[in-house]
């Protein structure tokens, strides 16, 4: 019975194709259902999602930064740095935990799921971090695509204007061309191009957690999955696989993505909800509401 259960919801999970339903659905199968300790969903969602990180580094290419406006793509990377620190900071200000702040910066600063789901299992966070964390940007982003197209017409944005908007201002890659497909295709071609600028540090981002959040007895510091994905983007770069063979790798991460934090999810019971507090939700509120002006001010 709880195997029937789990493969009707994870069939649910990669139909729906969304990384908050796929946590929450993994949550709703631990309250209807006592899992024990040692269920296979409990014990492998951590190695599938480094699995689908992996398959990700196969699907991105370092030259592909060229392809990016060369008029943006200053503002971009400063965006990404600048939003980054501005959350750490203010996550010690607000008393926030070490690793909730970084989820959420990584999030607030690249690409939402995407990127909280990258570093998760790199700085070891609890799975309690990583739901806040998910939560909270699946919340924004769904604001962001209803509203962000009134405002952008509100205020006469041209496609173009509104394009590098959303792929500064809002946090997912999907929320993005969602907000600008409302817009028209131009718009849409427009935040895709911007949105892969912030999506590439999620190479730096991972190396770089890898480094600072290693343990004290490690003399390397770096997880053997997270070399296999610095490996997966240099042959990426060198061997320029073909529009099929990138689309595969693509979707497989993305089963990846959404089995694991399905998985994940599976982990999480009512005690480890009553730990969520309003703080991190307050962080990611803050810093959302100073990145939606500057980077209106920057278009």
């Amino acid at each position: 019975m709880p195997y029937l259960l789990v493969f009707t919801f994870l069939a649910l999970v990669l139909w729906v194709s969304h990384a908050a339903v796929a946590l929450i659905l993994g949550i709703l199968l631990s309250f209807l259902i006592s899992l024990p300790d040692d269920f296979v969903t409990r014990k492998i969602g951590t190695k599938v999602l480094q699995t689908g990180i992996v398959f990700l580094g196969g699907s991105i290419s370092i030259p592909q930064v060229a392809s990016i406006s060369s008029s943006y793509l200053p503002w971009v990377s400063l965006f990404v740095l600048v939003t980054f620190v501005l959350a750490i900071g203010t996550g010690k200000l607000l008393g926030v935990s070490k690793k909730q702040s970084y989820l959420l910066a990584a999030g607030t600063a690249i690409c939402g799921g995407t990127a909280i789901a990258a570093v998760a299992p790199v700085i070891k966070a609890k799975p309690e971090e990583l739901l806040t964390a998910l939560s909270i940007v699946f919340i924004l982003n769904a604001l962001a695509v209803i509203f962000f197209p009134f405002v952008a017409n509100w205020i006469g944005l041209t496609q173009e204007q509104f394009g590098t908007w959303v792929a500064l201002a809002i946090h997912d890659t999907a929320s993005v061309i969602g907000a600008a497909s409302v817009m028209g295709d131009h718009a849409v071609e427009v935040a895709a191009t911007l949105k892969l600028g912030r999506t590439l540090w999620i190479v730096p981002l991972v190396l770089f957690s890898a480094w600072y959040f290693r343990e004290k007895k490690s003399t390397l510091g770096v997880p053997i999955f997270v070399l296999f994905f610095a490996l997966a983007v240099t042959l990426n770069s060198i061997l320029s696989p073909s529009e099929p063979i990138s689309s595969l790798l693509k979707e497989i991460n993305r089963i990846c993505l959404l089995t694991g934090l399905f998985c994940i999810g599976t982990q999480i019971d009512q005690p480890a909800i009553k730990q969520i507090s309003a703080k991190p939700l307050l962080l990611a509120i803050s810093i959302w509401a100073l990145v939606i002006p500057i980077s209106l001010w920057v278009v």
